[in-house]
């Protein structure tokens, strides 16, 4: 299996007949999901997504796919192929046609509709093709082919790209669910005609790939469903991913079958449903869905909640219901459902949610305790079957962390594809397909991009180590004027702190240290503010490390006069 080098260079020119591959996002990570297929000059995109921070990410709202490699090539783009509708696979999309608008949107209905709404936010109107399973495109160069998978989501579709240097196929996300909920299997036939045809080099999702066995069939958990509300004395609040289509019905089913009314809390989660209803997805009957405004004149055991923050997002309604930060209160004998699996990364904000709803005294259902959850992603039984329905020639595991893409690299190996046939990637590592065989030939910038606000990329590493040096250890400020010509203290210096747990009264100690630093830097000469500011980080720093054995940031101000 080849697999990355630290020492990789820029790539070279790609080969005259090659296909080049680029993963701008999703290898390695959970998330933000993007790949560049490059032939003769042109540039085919492949989903564009979002990751969702972690705790070491302070203050950031969204994490995008790094856009400088192809920011200069921006009409060499023939269009960006949708796979389906979730965040980590379309939330990118507003960034990326901020630079060119016109860039082609190419999707299902549901995917399509889903990314319009959320570009009408950004005040965006998309050129868009919108296909379906068993569609055939011609997009520019590369000859498209559409094909039904199942996944957490309707309208799912994975995409054979054809070009003269050979056969690609990206699968999206997908499962194979023998009894669906909507009745769309993932076509495996297609995947075995196109297996007779020769696929050259195969995109698999990685997700659950360290998971034995198969996934089990989503109609398992309506039974459950039904127990949880027959059981409920009270409201039930249910949270679920905004775009989970298929649970949602599953819940609205049950909501209607104990006479109970639903109302969907959040901006994402109104809207994204009200698109599934109205496009047919989302089978609603009459009268069940409400708007949240009224449940005050309803019985409690007659009320459903659904809403987001079923990954524990601080600013999610969930999360903000926990913490007693919500119009709607927790209070006890109110049934929490947590209808979805934790993506990795989570667990600990997502149990810190679970036990605040439950010091509230909210009896709270998870995938941990009750089968209320099933996954969108196959498994490693799955998996080995695809493979032997597909036999690629080259296999790229894609979508997940890396034990997930070596444990799918480890299943095509099982299933006859040549280990020096297996490209083991990550986000950056570029991949050409040349007479029939991938290798790996080089990397190219592929960071995070933070989104902070309205601002997009001006957050670095460097201000988000400050923000957790400011969250963990607290600031320490330190005023001083000095004399301009002699260099000498005028004033000060004063000394507060903030988050540090250092009393103010404490730093008596260490002023006597700060003037005997700056009076003999004036001695020597050393009077040009920036170094007298270092000089006093210095010098306070030490003071507190050794005094406390903590580390704040400390902010030195030095006036002259």
């Amino acid at each position: 299996m080849s697999h990355p080098h630290p020492e990789l260079g820029t790539p070279p020119k790609l080969p005259k007949g090659g296909l080049r591959v680029t993963p701008l996002g999703g290898l390695g990570e959970i998330g933000r999901n993007m790949t560049v297929f490059e032939y003769g000059g042109r540039l085919l995109i492949v989903d564009c997504g979002v990751l969702f921070p972690e705790e070491e990410q302070p203050g950031i709202d969204l994490i995008l796919p790094d856009f400088t490699t192809i920011r200069d090539r921006l009409d060499d783009i023939e269009g960006i192929v949708l796979t389906h509708g979730h965040e980590d696979h379309i939330g990118g999309v507003p960034y990326l046609l901020r630079l060119k608008p016109d860039i082609p949107l190419i999707g299902s209905k549901l995917t399509l509709a889903l990314i319009e709404a959320k570009l009408q936010e950004h005040r965006i109107r998309p050129y868009t093709l919108e296909v379906t399973e068993g569609q055939r495109e011609r997009i520019g160069v590369f000859d498209c082919e559409f094909i039904a998978v199942n996944h957490s989501i309707p309208d799912a579709l994975a995409v054979a790209i054809r070009t003269p240097a050979g056969l690609a196929v990206a699968t999206g996300d997908f499962k194979m669910d023998q009894l669906p909920l909507d009745g769309r299997l993932t076509d495996l036939h297609a995947f075995a005609r196109l297996s007779e045809e020769g696929i050259d080099l195969l995109l698999s999702d990685s997700t659950n790939a360290e998971v034995p066995g198969f996934v089990p069939p989503e109609r398992d958990i309506s039974n459950v469903l039904r127990t949880v509300f027959a059981n409920a004395q009270k409201r039930i609040i249910v949270a679920s991913f905004a775009s989970h289509v298929h649970r949602i019905q599953q819940i609205l089913d049950a909501a209607h079958e104990y006479g109970r009314r639903v109302a969907f809390v959040g901006r994402s989660m109104v809207r994204n449903m009200g698109i599934a209803r109205d496009l047919g997805y989302l089978k609603v009957p009459a009268g069940l869905v409400v708007d949240v405004k009224t449940l005050d004149d309803l019985p409690d055991d007659e009320v459903v909640l659904v809403c987001t923050g079923s990954q524990g997002e601080p600013m999610a309604a969930l999360s903000r219901m926990a913490n007693r930060d919500h119009q709607i209160r927790i209070v006890p004998g109110d049934t929490v459902i947590l209808a979805s699996s934790l993506i990795p990364g989570n667990e600990n904000a997502v149990y810190r949610v679970i036990n605040g709803l439950t010091r509230w005294g909210a009896n709270v259902v998870h995938k941990g305790n009750a089968k209320v959850h099933v996954s969108g992603h196959a498994s490693a039984g799955e998996l080995l079957y695809f493979y032997n329905i597909c036999k690629p020639k080259n296999l790229m595991p894609v979508h997940g962390e890396w034990r997930h893409l070596r444990a799918n690299a480890e299943l095509g190996a099982l299933t006859g594809v040549p280990k020096d046939h297996i490209v083991i990637a990550e986000d950056g590592v570029v991949v050409d397909l040349v007479d029939g065989k991938a290798k790996i030939v080089g990397k190219v910038q592929a960071g995070y991009v933070y989104v902070d606000g309205l601002s997009v990329g001006d957050v670095t590493e460097t201000s988000l180590k400050d923000r957790r040096i400011l969250g963990d250890e607290g600031i320490i400020s330190v005023f001083i004027v000095v004399d301009s010509s002699s260099g000498k203290i005028v004033g000060g210096p004063h000394i507060q702190a903030r988050g540090s747990g250092i009393d103010d009264g404490a730093f008596t100690a260490v002023v006597p240290k700060v003037e005997e630093a700056l009076n003999k830097s004036a001695q020597d000469g050393v009077m040009e503010p920036h170094q007298l500011q270092q000089l006093v980080r210095r010098t306070v720093g030490k003071w507190v490390s050794d005094t406390y054995r903590r580390r704040p940031m400390i902010l030195p101000v030095v006036v002259e006069v």
